[in-house]
């Protein structure tokens, strides 16, 4: 299960990770359904992550490092292409520490914001529901992968829905709801186990006298 902290973050009613995800070529669900459990996710990796808000439609790419263990998380965001007007960070979370860095690309200004959620790990929680098996991809790459969600039989709707490939267990997609309404959806590409540079989640000497407020992303 991965958090929409910082508009991040961070898939919903049965069968939609089916059309965010597409290209589906065959469906295991009926035959893997019986006795499923959740695969263990890999606890610190590298990778890509675009994610994308549906209240504002916007789409954020961003390089991701992830460190389950110690429960810090850096989204540094891709600049792709030329926007007046708009802002780029690097966020650094630090859970254990209950605060979030937000440092400006360009100027390296820094904002210090407390956290108020708990570490919520890309992974699948042990009492997840099972929804379906099912490659993705064509003939001669498909990835065979399992879709969970937090749908109990007394809610018929979910508020999280995460694809994760069979094999090793990586993240491919996860969506958020909020009442009723798709919040969020995050897909990862890219991924490579471990820190390559444990430095990243150190924040930059501007944040020893970083402003207390989030900085808006617009002009």
């Amino acid at each position: 299960m991965a958090r929409a902290a910082a508009g991040l973050r961070p898939l919903p009613v049965p069968g939609l990770g089916l059309v965010l995800l597409g290209g589906l070529l065959l469906r295991g669900g009926a035959a893997a359904g019986a006795g499923a459990e959740p695969c263990q996710a890999p606890r610190q990796w590298e990778g890509r992550t675009v994610t994308y808000e549906h209240g504002t439609g916007r789409n954020t790419r961003a390089a991701v490092s992830y460190d389950g263990p110690n429960q810090r998380l850096r989204v540094l965001e891709e600049r792709k292409a030329l926007i007046p007007c708009k802002k780029f960070f690097e966020y650094i979370f630090l859970y254990k520490d209950a605060v979030m860095f937000q440092i400006e690309q360009v100027t390296k200004l820094c904002s210090k914001v407390a956290l108020t959620e708990p570490w919520d790990p890309y992974d699948i929680p042990a009492n997840s529901t099972y929804e379906d098996q099912y490659y993705i991809g064509g003939p001669g790459d498909k990835i065979m992968v399992q879709e969970w969600s937090d749908r109990k039989p007394a809610r018929k709707l979910e508020s999280w829905v995460g694809v994760y490939t069979v094999t090793d267990c990586y993240p491919v997609q996860e969506t958020y709801t909020k009442n009723y309404s798709v919040t969020t959806s995050t897909r990862f590409f890219d991924l490579q186990l471990g820190i390559a540079d444990p430095s990243v989640f150190t924040p930059p000497s501007t944040c020893q006298t970083a402003q207390l407020r989030k900085m808006e992303g617009e002009c």
